[in-house]
């Protein structure tokens, strides 16, 4: 799957970090709870479901072969709000990411590949032998 790219694919296991979709013919991903909607959410099952057909986009690849996808940039973006008075407009940082910035993504980053292999284990068993 090349990043940028757009699938339909199918929900075929959902974690309190984000859901495992199944796209035909090309594989399977991630999407991390962060990219389900353009809203925050804070639990994924009010959003999907296990069987749930959506639109994915692939926002990266790892070098292990993980793939990320987002189903919030694979809608139209959300219309934008003007704000009230001049002092609600907030810049994004420009520059190298700060502590907190790098943070949250090496714990996203974590939460994704712990979920990914405790998807992997429930699907197909341990395979240590005691």
């Amino acid at each position: 799957m090349e990043i940028g790219s757009i699938h339909q694919g199918k929900v075929t296991g959902i974690t309190k970090f984000g859901a495992f979709v199944a796209v035909e013919g090309e594989g399977s991903g991630m999407v991390h709870i962060s990219e389900v909607a353009n809203s925050y959410v804070n639990d994924i099952r009010e959003h999907l479901t296990e069987g749930q057909e959506v639109t994915v986009k692939v926002i990266g690849t790892s070098p292990e072969g993980r793939v990320n996808l987002s189903i919030k940039k694979a809608l139209p973006p959300p219309p934008r709000r003007e704000a009230s008075f001049a002092g609600n407009h907030r810049r994004a940082p420009s520059g190298p990411p700060n502590f907190e910035d790098k943070l949250k993504a090496f714990m996203a980053d974590s939460e994704s590949k712990i979920s990914e292999a405790r998807h992997h284990a429930d699907k197909h068993g341990s395979r240590r032998r005691k």
